[in-house]
């Protein structure tokens, strides 16, 4: 079975209905088995990003208080890893968020990260392996 691990752009328009991506978020959300990963960083993005929505607010923190989504990174395990890839892709420009789904999916090798970012065309795992996505222009 196929992890999925979960960017901040398809949760936050999953939780936006004004966001442009919201009805694909909706049909994949819909096909997909709690629960999904992630990472604390994009869920302080999410958090961050909602702030003007408190009832969408409402709703993650409600869906991450049922397991929804799961934190399944840990930074300190992973730091040396991590800072590579940020250092490797200084010119994307990756954030901290994209370099650890990245790092979780160099661990995963049965993952997709579901995102909306196109930099996911450009990233590698393990240096020159492509990384599977489920995204609007996939």
């Amino acid at each position: 079975m196929t992890t999925l691990l979960a960017d901040t752009g398809p949760i936050v328009a999953l939780l936006n209905p004004r966001d442009q991506h919201h009805a694909w978020a909706i049909a994949c959300f819909r096909n997909f088995k709690p629960p999904l990963q992630s990472c604390e960083s994009v869920f302080g993005e999410v958090y961050h990003l909602l702030r003007d929505l408190p009832e969408s607010r409402a709703v993650f923190e409600d869906m991450m208080e049922k397991g929804v989504f799961e934190s399944a990174f840990r930074f300190t395990d992973a730091q040396a890893e991590t800072l590579q890839l940020l250092r490797k892709y200084h010119d994307t420009p990756m954030d901290f968020a994209d370099a650890c789904l990245v790092r979780m999916s160099e661990v995963r090798l049965d993952c997709k990260i579901w995102t909306i970012d196109s930099d996911f065309k450009f990233y590698r795992r393990n240096t020159r392996q492509i990384i599977p996505v489920l995204a609007p222009w996939s």
